[in-house]
């Protein structure tokens, strides 16, 4: 009897990179098991993105717009993933977004498309990394208010913890990069007692009607009722988005070191949303029932409720104390996955020249398996440097906190927005096709990025003040017109794009140019 042939995936992985133009410097060591629970730990870690801002939410009208908002706002965003899931089957490369742009627009735009493209992805990573170091140290003030309610914090107390989520993060994405899959694991176990704690919520403030809990509409940011909904959507579409964003980013992140990426990497993406929306209810259920006074959650001198709210909903401080402590735990789990994914959209870029010193932050360390150091090294430092303006302002910096959905979501919608003009025909035999729905899931995944970005430039409450104003806008027009004029300055005589592949069908070697 004849021996079957096992094919060799590696080597297709291999081959099929070479295709794209890149060749293999990443060891694949990850499959579908792996991704899905970086997937869920990151979409959990929406946990602590539902409970930080929900003073916010409780203003913009209270349990309806936090619970179907959320489901709103999930359906709409499975647009996006489908369509991005799509492309990412016929272009599986860590380079993501910029580089899906330079292959799907016309030959005249190929360049200044992936340039501002490449841009605003990897300050959205920056960013967003950002968010979740510093909403992890924000937690931390939080839990301590739990047993010293009358510590104010100051600015660069913040600060100086927000050093040590991010020293811990870059430490694990530097020496345990390749106990991260088991890291991965071991976070879905973690989070999974987020959802059997809340769901044995002790409701010892007392329990609400269902009418309260599913419906209960009370806006109070000084908007209309109609528009407060969508006001009152800022936080819920903050948390799904910011950490969908960031699954996808991830997921794309690591293409070059996931087995069969053509049909692992758009079957992650696919679910990432689904099994976010999923946890999210779990998490919110629980708690719209047992939600304390909400006038005196508003109240709240530090603006932080959670650890308010998390002790009257247990009845004491350690009960508060211990379900605070499984978010924290979730949030620490996920700043780590998404620090070792900004250091590769870092790597990235870098590997196409389209960085300052490119050379040495498109380096994998000899030393560290399969570690971009000097990469890793620059998102960390960029990092810190936009803590910084946390001393001087909190609203500018929050700004830059929330510039990073705008920013995700701009260079996630403009691949599909390409292909859509194009007539989708660059996508016609992706892997993971969307057939004759394509047009359709497009469309509303680009209108809907188009409004989210409108949404994100909205101040929460009017009166508008120097405080309350949102600068978002003016942070992300900013870095476009800067991306725009550093690529005239510079960009335009050293950047060639992503490498394409050879056309001779004889040569399997990379070639790095720019299709004509």
């Amino acid at each position: 009897m004849g021996t079957k042939e096992v094919p060799d995936v590696g080597l297709a992985a291999r081959q099929g990179l070479e295709k794209l133009g890149y060749t293999q410097e990443m060891t694949r060591t990850r499959g579908l098991f792996h991704v899905l629970f970086n997937v869920y730990h990151v979409d959990m870690n929406q946990a602590y993105g539902l409970s930080a801002p929900i003073a916010t939410s409780l203003a913009g009208g209270g349990p309806a717009v936090i619970l179907w908002g959320w489901i709103l706002v999930s359906a709409l965003t499975q647009m996006l993933a489908l369509s991005l899931a799509e492309i990412c089957s016929k272009y599986p490369t860590s380079a993501g977004a910029y580089y899906w742009c330079y292959r799907l627009a016309p030959p005249r735009y190929k360049l200044i498309f992936s340039w501002i493209n490449g841009w605003l992805n990897l300050v959205g990573n920056w960013t967003v990394t950002l968010s979740v170091t510093f909403g992890t140290a924000q937690l931390i003030v939080a839990g301590a208010g739990i047993y010293h309610p009358d510590w104010v914090v100051t600015p660069w107390q913040t600060y100086v913890i927000f050093l040590g989520v991010t020293a811990v993060s870059c430490g694990f994405c530097l020496f345990f990069n390749k106990y991260l899959p088991s890291i991965d694991i071991a976070c879905a176990c973690w989070t999974a007692l987020v959802n059997l704690i809340c769901l044995s919520a002790k409701a010892a403030a007392g329990r609400r009607s269902a009418s309260f809990a599913l419906g209960g509409f009370e806006p109070a940011t000084g908007w209309t009722p109609g528009w407060s909904f969508f006001i009152g959507l800022l936080p819920v579409s903050d948390s799904l988005l910011t950490y969908t964003y960031a699954a996808i980013g991830m997921i794309t992140s690591m293409a070059e070191e996931v087995h069969s990426p053509s049909e692992i990497l758009p079957r992650a993406i696919s679910l990432s949303v689904p099994i976010g929306t999923i946890s999210g209810v779990i998490f919110l259920l629980p708690i719209l029932f047992t939600l304390p006074d909400v006038t005196t959650l508003l109240q709240v001198s530090s603006g932080q409720p959670i650890g308010v709210m998390f002790t009257l909903i247990m009845g004491s401080n350690a009960g508060g104390f211990g379900l605070w402590f499984i978010i924290f735990g979730v949030g620490m789990f996920c700043a780590i996955s998404i620090s070792c994914a900004a250091s590769r959209a870092t790597w990235a870029f870098a590997r196409d020249k389209a960085i300052p010193f490119h050379a040495r932050f498109s380096q994998i360390s000899p030393h560290l398996t399969d570690v971009p150091v000097s990469a890793l090294l620059l998102s960390t430092t960029i990092q810190v440097l936009l803590g910084l303006i946390y001393l001087g302002s909190s609203t500018a910096f929050n700004a830059f906190v929330g510039v990073a959905v705008m920013c995700l979501g701009a260079s996630y919608a403009l691949p599909v927005a390409i292909s859509l003009v194009g007539g989708r025909r660059e996508v016609a035999d992706a892997p993971f096709g969307l057939g004759r729905a394509g047009v359709v899931v497009n469309a509303i995944a680009v209108l809907w990025v188009v409004f989210a970005i409108v949404l994100f430039s909205m101040p929460a409450i009017v009166p508008v003040t120097q405080v309350t104003m949102n600068y978002a806008s003016v942070v992300f027009v900013g870095f476009a017109v800067i991306s725009a004029v550093w690529y005239s300055i510079n960009g335009r005589f050293h950047y060639t794009g992503p490498p394409v592949p050879s056309t001779k069908s004889d040569s399997s070697t990379p070639v790095t140019g720019r299709v004509e």
